[in-house]
Order: structure tokens, then sequence, then C-alpha cells
């Protein structure tokens, strides 16, 4: 049984980070600008939590370049990116060859070795390449990997900001994916039996407003932020 995503990212393998970059230079930042940011708000929700993951699999991993990032965040000592997309893999692996971590189609992760088997799961900009249809059984999917107490740290686009939009039509792979509001992740990972802990929107300012994002921890629960970050739980065995 194949895994979403379905659609190929090989053709993009090489030149993923040029082209999301020119869709993001509206924005005056960088995608390790993003990147290193969401792992940040990561690692702060885990110290909210109280949850120091030993394990860590980042679903819809492209080319791997967030993995080290959550590597150095959080000292997990194993880590797995996932991805559907062969070449994007071999990319990864030839920029990030690591001791920690391993490599994996991501229907690689439906074998019995993989479920309950991470503290973690990272996920970005993933489920508005899946079809709607098929969300709640990805979403079951990642439920089935984490440990009881474990997590999912769902990023998203956020649909209402006018800026996202605008950049999305920019790049090649975004313009004709589907979005969803941050209520459709909670029902998502709820449905697949995951307790919502939390919703908070991030990235409302460009780099020419830069001198107002100190007042970002003040908006992250009004629905504009360029992206948003839903936070679930596995429930505890009793």
């Amino acid at each position: 049984m194949s895994a979403p995503p379905e659609r190929s990212f090989d053709a993009y393998a090489r030149d993923y980070e040029s082209t999301l970059d020119r869709g993001l230079s509206l924005t005056g930042e960088s995608r390790d600008f993003y990147a290193r940011r969401r792992v940040e708000l990561v690692r702060e929700a885990c110290g909210r939590l109280g949850l120091r993951p030993a394990a860590i699999c980042d679903y819809g991993c492209g080319t791997g370049d967030t993995v080290p990032l959550l590597a150095a965040a959080t000292e997990a000592a194993q880590l797995v990116g996932a991805d559907p997309s062969p070449e994007s893999l071999a990319e990864a692996r030839r920029r990030h060859e690591r001791a920690d971590t391993a490599w994996l189609p991501l229907d690689a992760l439906d074998a019995p070795v993989h479920a309950a088997r991470y503290d973690a799961v990272y996920c970005n900009g993933v489920f508005h390449h899946i079809p709607p249809a098929k969300r709640s059984d990805a979403a079951r999917r990642i439920a089935r990997l984490l440990r009881p107490g474990g997590a999912w740290f769902f990023w998203e686009n956020n649909p209402l900001n006018p800026g996202t939009r605008w950049v999305m039509a920019r790049i090649p792979f975004d313009r004709d994916a589907i979005t969803l509001r941050a209520g459709e992740a909670r029902r998502l990972g709820e449905a697949a039996g995951l307790g919502w802990i939390e919703t908070s929107y991030h990235f409302y300012f460009p780099r020419a407003l830069r001198a107002c994002r100190s007042a970002e921890r003040w908006l992250r629960r009004l629905p504009f932020g360029g992206q948003y970050l839903v936070v679930f739980r596995r429930p505890a065995e009793k």
C-alpha cells in the first residue's frame, strides 16, 4: 500500500531550495530562516509538554535539511526522515550522511517496527499536497507512529493569510495545492485518536517589518500568521 502524499517531488529534488527561496523572496527571508524558527518553536513546545524526544520522525522530509536542526534542538539520538520522493531521499542522503539518521520511503513507515516508535513526529507543509479524501488516512498513519505520550507537531500554511497565498502562487509545486485551515487539522488529529494540545499562528511580519516581530508572542492565537502549528499528543497508556 502506497502512503500519501502522492505528488512526486523528484523533479524538484536538486533545485527545491532555490525554487522555494524564489517564492519566499517576497517575505525577505530564506527557507532556512523559517525552518530554524519552526524547529525553535517545536523545541519550546516540547518544553511545555515536558517531552524530551529520543526518537523523532520528519514525515515528508523532502531533501532532509530540517532533520539536523531537529537533532541539534532536541538532542534526539534516533532520527528518521521519510518521504515518498526517491530523488529527494537520495539528495538527503548525499547532504546529510549521519550515523543517527535513517532516510526511508514514506511507505516503509507502515512496517510494524515503526509502530509506537517515536516520541515526536514533525510534519511541515505536507498535508496541502495530500488529496483531502486521503488526509484522514495520513493522520492515522502518523498517530500510529507515536509512542504513548508522544507528540505530533503539525505545521501548515495558513490560507487565511493573503501573503501565504501569494507566496504559494509563485512556487510551481504549491500553485495547485489544496490548503487546509487549522480547524480541519485539529479534526484530523482528533479523529486519529490523538489529544489536541494547542494551536498557534506564526510568521506575521516580513523582514521589512522585523522590528515588529517581538509582538508575535502576543498574536499567536489570532488566525492570521503565515503558518500555524497544531500540537497533538498520543494519550499515555493507563
